[in-house]
């Protein structure tokens, strides 16, 4: 969903498993490089120290060639609550999201992740919603479901 008056986007998502278990999913360098993305790429994590202060960083590869690489830096680590991070795409430098992620237990062993976006302006918004990105983070989110299911 994007804000008319504040360039942003938002991604609301329900999980079968507790804020623990998604919590970790976010912040264990193993298991984010299992979940994130779209099915057709690899993850290679490249940095990753997921405290507030920390850094982070990533690649997709297709077929062992890299595709696009990721970094940003954790500016908020709150366990089972709330990461605050920026995610940059390294061919865009100047396009830095802020991004929050708010994990609320929903009772019953579920989760409702939030995950809101600001960015720059409303053409780094656009650009960001039109580069195929609702593909990645679907089927990023269906191999989380996945790996929750399977007591990750």
């Amino acid at each position: 969903m994007a804000a008319e008056k504040v360039p942003t986007i938002e991604i609301i998502r329900e999980f079968d498993a507790p804020p623990e278990q998604v919590f970790r999913a976010h912040v264990d360098r193993d298991l984010y490089a299992r979940w994130v993305g779209p099915r057709s790429l690899t993850t290679r994590i490249t940095r990753w120290d997921a405290r507030t202060g920390g850094e982070w960083a990533f690649a997709n590869d297709r077929d062992g060639t890299e595709i696009a690489s990721f970094y940003g830096s954790f500016h908020e680590v709150r366990p089972h609550e709330r990461i605050v991070w920026t995610f940059t795409y390294e061919g865009e430098p100047d396009g830095v999201a802020l991004e929050t992620l708010t994990f609320e237990a929903l009772g019953g062993g579920r989760t409702r992740l939030r995950v809101l976006s600001v960015v720059e302006d409303f053409e780094t918004r656009d650009g960001i919603l039109s580069s195929g990105m609702d593909v990645g983070v679907r089927e990023g989110y269906e191999k989380l479901d996945e790996l929750l299911a399977g007591g990750a």
